[in-house]
C-alpha cells in the first residue's frame, strides 16, 4: 500500500468515525431537557453538528481523490462505529440480528467497491 493509499484509507476511517460521533452527540443531546439543562444540551448539539460537519468536509476531500462509487459505499463503515458507540456509551443492547444486518451492509459495500 502506497503512502497516498494509506492516507486515503485513514481519511475514510476518520470520516466514518466523525459521522458516528456526530450521531452519538445528537442522540445524547436529544435525551436532555432543553429548558432545564440548556448548557449541556447546547454543548452536545454543537459537538454533534461539529463532528458531522467535519466528517462532511473530509467526505468532500475524499471525493477529490476517489470515485463517488468508492467513497459512498465505504461510508457503511459508520454503521460499525455507531454500533460500538451505542453499546459502549449508551449501553444499548446489540442483538445478533443487528450484527448480521450491519455485516450484510458492510459486505454489500465491499462488493460494490471491489
Amino acid at each position: 500500500m502506497t503512502a497516498i493509499n494509506a492516507l486515503l484509507v485513514g481519511l475514510l476511517l476518520a470520516m466514518t468515525w466523525l459521522g458516528a460521533l456526530g450521531g452519538y452527540f445528537l442522540k445524547s443531546a436529544s435525551s436532555h431537557n432543553i429548558n432545564a439543562e440548556r448548557k449541556e444540551f447546547l454543548l452536545r448539539l454543537i459537538a454533534g453538528v461539529g463532528f458531522y460537519g467535519f466528517g462532511a468536509i473530509l467526505n468532500i476531500v475524499a471525493l477529490q481523490f476517489l470515485p463517488y462509487t468508492t467513497v459512498f459505499p465505504l461510508t457503511a463503515v459508520t454503521y460499525i462505529w455507531t454500533m460500538v458507540l451505542s453499546y459502549l456509551l449508551l449501553k444499548e443492547t446489540i442483538s445478533l440480528r443487528k450484527i448480521i444486518g450491519v455485516a450484510l451492509i458492510v459486505a454489500g459495500a465491499i462488493v460494490l467497491v471491489s
